[in-house]
């Protein structure tokens, strides 16, 4: 993972992370070996007050050079098994269209 994310340059690399713990953990860090990822999804029932890696923030990761400062990112708090498959079929869904006109 981290000589695909390190090797990824010039092309864009982004994150879709499906809850958090270690995972999650060497996923960002992979990508802070090439100074961030350009785009970051996070989906996750993490809450921050904790403290835990599982509910840090997209911004967290920004300052420890994960994530580009110019990157897009988002945290959806919800569970992984609602959001991501909405998430997959609005993708498909909106290609569907696009190649039906």
């Amino acid at each position: 993972m981290n000589g695909e994310a390190v090797h990824a340059s010039p092309r864009k690399t982004g994150m879709i992370i499906l809850g958090g713990g270690l995972p999650k953990h060497h996923i960002c860090n992979a990508n802070m070996m090439r100074n961030g990822a350009d785009y970051a999804v996070y989906i996750n029932t993490a809450q921050e007050y904790d403290g835990s890696d599982s509910g840090a923030r997209p911004d967290e990761a920004v300052s420890w050079g994960k994530i580009r400062g110019s990157a897009k990112t988002v945290k959806v708090h919800c569970d992984a098994t609602i959001a991501f498959p909405l998430l997959v079929a609005e993708t498909f869904a909106s290609r569907s269209k696009s190649f039906a006109a």
